[in-house]
Order: C-alpha cells, then structure tokens, then sequence
C-alpha cells in the first residue's frame, strides 16, 4: 500500500480506539508509519482523514445490510424484505459496535469537528440511497428523487433509533420482527375504514399472501 491507504487504515485503527475527539495527528502518523505532511498531500486535513476513514468503516458495515446472495430473498417492497433487512442491520450493533459508538460520538460532538461534518453530512444522501434500493430491491441508479427524500429520510430514522437503543440496552432494544409488526399495524389502521381497524389488523401489502408495498 502506498502513503494515501496507509493513512486511511491508521485512521481507522486510531478512531475504533481513540474516537474522533481524542485522535490527533500524531497518533495517525504513528499508526500508519508515515509522516505529518502525508496527510495533507493526500486529504489536505486530519479533519478530511478522519471522516474518509469513518465512512469507510461505514460502508463495510452497509455491505452487510442486503439479504446475502442465493438465500431466496423476500421480494423488494415487501414486510418480508422489510423485516430482513433490519435483522441484518441489527446483527451488525453487536458486531461492530465500536463503528456505531463512533456514529453516536460524531452525533454528541460534532459541533467540535467541523471539518469532519461537512463531509459526513454529504455522505448522508449515498446512506439514505443505499438503504432504499435494498428495501426495494433495485439498483441505487433507479431510485427516483422522492423515494429518495421520503422512503430514504424513513429509513435512516429508523436505523437512527435502533441504534441508540441497541447501545443503550441491549435486552430492551426494538428487533427486526418487533418493527416490522408495528408497520404492519400502521399500515393496517390508516387502510381501514375510518383509520381504525374494527377487529384485529386486516391483511396489508406485504404481509404473506398480499401484493408488495411497492405494487
């Protein structure tokens, strides 16, 4: 590897043991076995390190979101699908939880990382794109504007919200089956006559023998 990915792999070791806040240049230079003005030529800042290096760590935890190949996967658009892809993204809190006590560290301290946010804040759209086309099964190419502003703003509440709960207690945190009943109930309510179901919740899109969300 050359000086550029050295620095990138230094700073991820750096945040994953150090965090955002504690991580100096020094330490990365260290890490890397490379030099201070390394990291200028290369990303112009440590700020600029420090972010390309916490999104990477991010996105390898996204590859692991989408159903895995071959496994006979539930239609895109459906509460199968849904309830999948959440179980995926639930099993990577424990897994690689340092990566997500980062994401909650950048959350609390991002007013003292400027130059990390600005950056973190244009990867944001590439994370709601991402997890759209996995719930709808499509390639991100295809995804239209509003689908992208309205099913993608949806999602990264959600994977938002499960993460705090997942770091603050696990043994009470919301799983996969647990969200996707209570969508099925939402969504069973405002099709009902009135908004209310009269007795139980009817049969929604999604849910087995219904059509997709997206038919």
């Amino acid at each position: 590897m050359g000086h550029r990915e050295d620095l990138l792999e230094g700073a991820k070791r750096c945040l994953l043991e150090k965090g955002f806040v504690r991580t100096t240049a020094r330490d990365i230079v260290k890490e890397s076995g490379t030099n201070l003005a390394s990291i200028g030529y290369h990303y112009g800042s440590k700020d600029a390190l420090l972010a390309q290096a916490y999104i990477a760590l991010i996105e390898s935890i996204g590859d692991a979101f989408g159903p895995a190949a071959g496994a006979g996967e539930a239609p895109g658009g459906s509460l199968e699908r849904f309830q999948e892809v959440w179980g995926n993204v639930i099993r990577t809190f424990p897994e690689a939880r340092g990566v997500w006590v980062l994401t909650m560290e950048f959350i609390t301290h991002g007013d003292r990382l400027p130059g990390v946010r600005e950056l973190v804040v244009k990867a944001q759209g590439e994370g709601r794109a991402g997890l759209a086309a996995m719930m709808l099964g499509i390639d991100e190419d295809r995804l239209s504007d509003d689908v992208l502003d309205a099913e993608g703003r949806l999602y990264t509440t959600l994977l938002n919200g499960l993460m705090v709960q997942w770091l603050f207690d696990p043994d009470s945190a919301t799983d996969a089956a647990q969200l996707t009943e209570g969508l099925r109930r939402v969504l069973g309510r405002a099709g009902a006559p009135g908004g209310t179901a009269v007795s139980g919740v009817p049969e929604v899109p999604g849910a087995p023998g219904a059509p997709g969300l997206d038919s």
